[in-house]
């Protein structure tokens, strides 16, 4: 076959969707698996739908994705010439033709046909009628009516269409403007495309495709249509099931590395892994294992895996990630090592930066707004002494370190005679405002003695206003 050509050809009538990205992904790796190339087509002939917002959506999403094109993007719109070339040589070739049949006449026609139980499709009026080209005419394929259409689908197998069932279907329409399955075929013919993925709702445009490839004497590319995805109710993706703009999981704190890990085993394995990497996936990815069944979303599943792709980013990615999102909560994120400190302790409990970022208000906050339940059950009268000797405790320490810290708390231990949790949870809450968060040595430490002081004297003022 020689070298691999791949296209990602979506319509800019909207955002990128989940479904889409992952067209475009399995185009992108099967490409820089086999040192091929990947081209990006802009399919903008419905003009009342198209949209630059749209395109520049699409552009977005895959730049985030890190999914690069070798060449494009191709614009439709801008192909015109190309296409009424490819349409005067089906003419010429006796292959197409003018036909005028007007819309009534094309609806008796199908209501005859259906109440005879035939399917309702074009009769062939015009075939051989040899009309002039003229205002209302347009220009229908002349398709074989006997033998069969076959499709080698490398998905999904071998799959056959009997020529008498399909019709002379209009490459052109009366204004001249050409059809869908005509122009993707001179499109991908004309760029040289060797293997079309897709989804398999293209499946019925395929024999369409196949007829025209021949017609116009062309060897046909490899074809592979891929099963849908769904929802969890086995439904077609929406939003109901979490399925938004690809962006938008960007905006909500996703890793590229994690979405594209994500949508990749929507539909392809290698064994029983679940984790890759970028390059795992490019060495690794092949036609033949992408499988046969509709893949299921599962926003749980991804934001496990997100959880896990954060935790292999170096501490400094992980730092440069998280700033952004500490800036949009309102956060002045302070020095790299500091936003490092916060990271790592955030780090376990969190799957998205978004959810980090959130979590992380407690180390840049001036007061501290305690959670309601958390401050009836913690910040009591009984709370007032391990707190006080608390702070002389800490007012004593030279350095500030875990070590350090951890005799502070032993200390007041041994003056009250309290265990650890029974001191440990209000001043959590003092900290933090909640009665779940890292480690107590850890957060003391990066919040530093001022702050940390400055916290435990306002939860003992909550406590005495609440007392009196």
């Amino acid at each position: 076959m020689g070298q691999i050509i791949t296209r990602f050809a979506p319509s800019p009538t909207g955002y990128l969707h989940v479904g889409g990205a992952r067209t475009a992904l399995f185009n992108w790796l099967y490409a820089r698996h086999t040192q091929g190339r990947f081209i990006l087509r802009i399919e903008d002939t419905d003009a009342v739908r198209s949209t630059q917002a749209s395109v520049d959506a699409i552009f977005d999403a895959l730049t985030w994705l890190g999914i690069d094109w070798d060449e494009g993007p191709f614009y439709q719109s801008e192909r015109q010439e190309i296409y009424q070339e490819y349409i005067q040589r089906l003419i010429d070739a006796d292959r197409a033709y003018y036909c005028n049949c007007s819309p009534d006449k094309l609806q008796d026609m199908r209501a005859q046909a259906m109440a005879r139980g035939d399917k309702p499709k074009y009769d062939g009026t015009c075939r051989n009628a040899g009309r002039p080209k003229a205002q209302d005419t347009v220009v229908r394929f002349k398709a074989p009516l006997t033998g069969s259409t076959v499709i080698e689908d490398t998905i999904k197998g071998h799959i056959v269409f009997q020529n008498d069932e399909l019709d002379d279907f209009i490459i052109a329409r009366s204004d001249g403007s050409p059809t869908y399955n005509f122009v993707v075929v001179v499109d991908d013919l004309t760029m040289g495309i060797t293997t079309v993925i897709r989804g398999d709702d293209h499946v019925m445009n395929t024999p369409k495709q196949i007829q025209l490839y021949k017609a116009l004497g062309h060897p046909l590319p490899v074809f592979g249509h891929v099963p849908m995805v769904l929802g969890h109710d086995r439904a077609r993706l929406s939003k109901r099931h979490g399925a938004m703009s690809v962006t938008a999981y960007r905006d909500m704190g996703f890793l590229p590395e994690a979405v594209i890990n994500y949508l990749v085993r929507l539909g392809w394995s290698y064994g029983d892994q679940e984790f890759f990497t970028r390059t795992d996936l490019i060495e690794k990815f092949s036609l033949e294992n992408i499988g046969k069944a509709a893949g299921i979303f599962d926003v749980d599943k991804l934001l496990a895996l997100n959880a896990d792709h954060m935790k292999g980013l170096t501490t400094n990615a992980l730092a440069e990630h998280l700033i952004p999102f500490l800036k949009n909560k309102g956060c002045e994120p302070g020095s790299n090592e500091y936003v490092v400190q916060v990271a790592e302790t955030l780090l376990p409990r969190s799957k998205t930066f978004v959810e980090m970022a959130d979590q992380a208000l407690f180390y840049y906050a001036t007061e501290i707004d305690y959670e309601e339940k958390a401050a009836q059950k913690f910040l009591k009268a009984a709370a007032l002494e391990p707190l006080q000797l608390l702070i002389a405790a800490l007012e004593g320490l030279s350095t500030f370190d875990e070590q350090e810290l951890e005799q502070a708390f032993l200390a007041v231990m041994e003056q009250t005679g309290l265990k650890l949790g029974k001191i440990a949870q209000p001043v959590r809450v003092a900290l933090t405002g909640r009665t779940a968060s890292p480690g107590i040595f850890e957060i003391i430490a990066i919040i530093g003695k001022e702050k940390v002081i400055a916290r435990l004297k306002q939860a003992i003022e909550y406590i005495n206003k609440g007392t009196t």
